[in-house]
């Protein structure tokens, strides 16, 4: 069963025949972790690096953030069977979707990839494969069974 993981959402599953696919990864990541052992995975969907810029919304919606989401997404797959050693972490997204990266004023993708990477270093987990950057939008799926990680963006599909 195919599982649609919306912007600022997150989902798990332990069932081998579901997918868990995300669209739109713009500035957004996708956050896919699996536990080929346990058959267990989860995708999510963050729009922003830091819940410190509004507390309550990371309160109602944990999801819409890196340093918010990131753990609830591991602390869900950990009850579903999943063990820290044996997870995959598999990542698309931080884009710039501006034609001109150079007035991103802002850089939400890169602000988002650079905070995965350092909430994931502090914790002893490594990033498998990650497909970062650019100005495309990405879609993002993973298949429970076998772990398979997929990337749609500007036509082509790609195997992460």
């Amino acid at each position: 069963m195919k599982h649609v993981v919306d912007i600022a959402d997150m989902k798990i599953s332990a069932e081998p025949g579901d997918i868990l696919i995300t669209h739109a990864l713009g500035s957004c990541l996708g956050i896919a972790v699996h536990d080929p052992v346990a058959c267990v995975g989860g995708l999510l969907h963050v729009m922003l690096p830091l819940s410190t810029i509004d507390t309550e919304k990371a309160a109602a919606n944990p999801f819409m953030f890196v340093d918010t989401g990131v753990p609830r997404l591991f602390i869900q797959c950990y009850q579903a069977g999943a063990q820290k050693r044996r997870l995959v972490v598999t990542v698309a997204g931080g884009a710039c979707i501006r034609k001109d990266e150079d007035n991103d004023f802002f850089r939400i993708g890169k602000r988002n990839f650079t905070m995965l990477r350092k909430l994931l270093w502090k914790n002893g987990v490594l990033l498998e494969s990650y497909d970062v950057g650019g100005n495309c939008s990405r879609t993002m799926s993973l298949q429970i069974g076998s772990g398979e990680v997929t990337i749609k963006s500007g036509g082509t599909t790609k195997q992460l």
